[in-house]
């Protein structure tokens, strides 16, 4: 199997990626047990791709279900160096509609029960996550919906909820004066683990809806979200595919050197099992 470089993770209403060839479904454990679905890998572009459906193929998985662990490291297994995210998104800014996309700059962490690290067990890592997106990624993003003719909005807070249900309007209010700009309940424990994993990460927001805030749509519901993503998944596609045409075969930025000073632990007081578990991030440290 060809060395796979761009992984891209499907998000609610998008299972699957068009127009891969060569496809290959590639099944595997971890030692963070199964990922969300098998990966789909072929080439996209002129690029190798590996496309994950995160909430598994039928929209089996809720959010806090996902084995994220198992996504970014059955990713990073394959040789992915590069992450483009599409998640489905609630807008909290009038001036964001239904059908934009965003590109968020920053997170801000409502979740209680995500397992957001790979470390631990005799290996204490503390990774900087101020930008917790890859710049380089961003870039090629806001241009690529620029060429797509997608309106589109470059930074803003991604607010990550647990979920899995939706806000209740004094909550949605409340993140409306915190000056956050759209929610979500899947993409930060993602860019957390891609960060610690060395693998570059970026967000593609799809906007469904208002949330609940807004007088017009006071209302949530599943129908109306899907009725919305249907239409935007066919944008969200021919942006990965403008980004793909772009991106570099050499990265600039600094994420592939992410664990260079986040590691505290002393080499030699980490156990072999942990060593041996986590070989595939940290081998090239030790």
């Amino acid at each position: 199997m060809a060395h796979v470089e761009v992984g891209v993770i499907g998000g609610s209403g998008i299972y699957d990626m068009a127009g891969i060839r060569g496809k290959r479904e590639v099944r595997m454990t971890t030692p963070f047990g199964s990922p969300s679905d098998v990966f789909v890998t072929g080439e996209l572009e002129g690029r190798q791709v590996a496309f994950l459906a995160r909430h598994g193929r039928g929209h089996k998985l809720l959010p806090s279900e996902i084995n994220f662990r198992a996504n970014i490291y059955g990713l990073k297994k394959l040789g992915v160096e590069r992450i483009i995210s599409l998640s489905a998104v609630g807008s909290l800014r009038e001036d964001i509609e239904p059908l934009h996309m965003v590109v968020p700059d920053q997170f801000y962490d409502r979740t209680k029960t995500r397992i957001s690290s790979f470390f631990g067990n005799g290996l204490a890592v503390h990774i900087s996550f101020a930008h917790p997106f890859c710049s380089e990624i961003q870039a090629m993003l806001e241009a690529s919906c620029r060429g797509a003719g997608v309106t589109h909005h470059r930074g803003g807070i991604y607010l990550c909820i647990e979920g899995p249900a939706f806000s209740t309007l004094a909550e949605s209010n409340a993140y409306r004066a915190w000056g956050m700009d759209v929610i979500g309940m899947t993409n930060l424990t993602e860019a957390k683990l891609a960060r610690e994993a060395e693998i570059c990460y970026a967000t593609l927001a799809l906007v469904t809806d208002y949330d609940c805030w807004h007088p017009g749509h006071d209302a949530v519901t599943v129908e109306q979200i899907y009725t919305v993503l249907t239409r935007n998944a066919e944008n969200a596609q021919k942006v990965i595919r403008l980004v793909l045409r772009q991106l570099p075969s050499q990265r600039s930025c600094k994420c592939g050197t992410a664990l260079a000073q986040a590691i505290i632990t002393d080499r030699r007081k980490v156990p072999a099992a942990t060593r041996k578990k986590l070989a595939l991030l940290i081998g090239k440290y030790f």
